[in-house]
């Protein structure tokens, strides 16, 4: 019989060490170190980058057309936000002739973290209490000069 309660702890403590752990997510383009080192500026085109590399994630609307490559990689515990990993950025930018100029990688450092300061949005005005919210317009609608009808306002 204390063998079955010791297997029946230790099952239920793997299955508690297995719910703990996290799950990774991939978000965006699929990396590929072969194909993204082959892009070469000078050589390379809008038409071979598409077709060694695929449709990019974003292209620039203004200014120099760059076309962008987005990956991210997301862990979360249980019961927890998502957390950014890993993540990298290929930039190809072109001249107008749609031929590679150059080309950029970047990664975690270029990612912004931004943390709301509270649950409300602050707005520019006076701040007003509740009873100045529920009692504020006594005595103000109809007053005489407001404009509205019965207010004594001229005809």
């Amino acid at each position: 019989m204390g063998s079955i309660v010791r297997m029946a702890a230790l099952a239920g403590l793997g299955l508690a060490v297995a719910g703990c752990s996290s799950i990774t997510n991939h978000r965006g383009y699929i990396v590929d170190e072969t194909l993204v080192q082959s892009v070469q500026p000078g050589i390379d085109n809008q038409q071979s980058v598409q077709g060694t590399l695929g449709q990019p994630t974003m292209k620039s609307q203004f200014g120099q057309p760059v076309w962008y490559y987005i990956s991210s990689q997301t862990e979360q515990a249980p019961f927890r936000q998502p957390t950014i990993s890993q993540h990298t950025v290929f930039a190809v930018y072109f001249d107008e002739a749609g031929n590679v100029v150059s080309t950029d990688r970047s990664g975690m450092e270029q990612v912004a973290r931004i943390d709301p300061e509270s649950d409300t949005t602050p707005t520019l005005g006076r701040e007003r209490g509740f009873l100045e919210d529920l009692f504020g317009n006594i005595g103000t609608v109809g007053a005489p000069g407001a404009g509205a009808p019965g207010a004594g306002g001229g005809r």
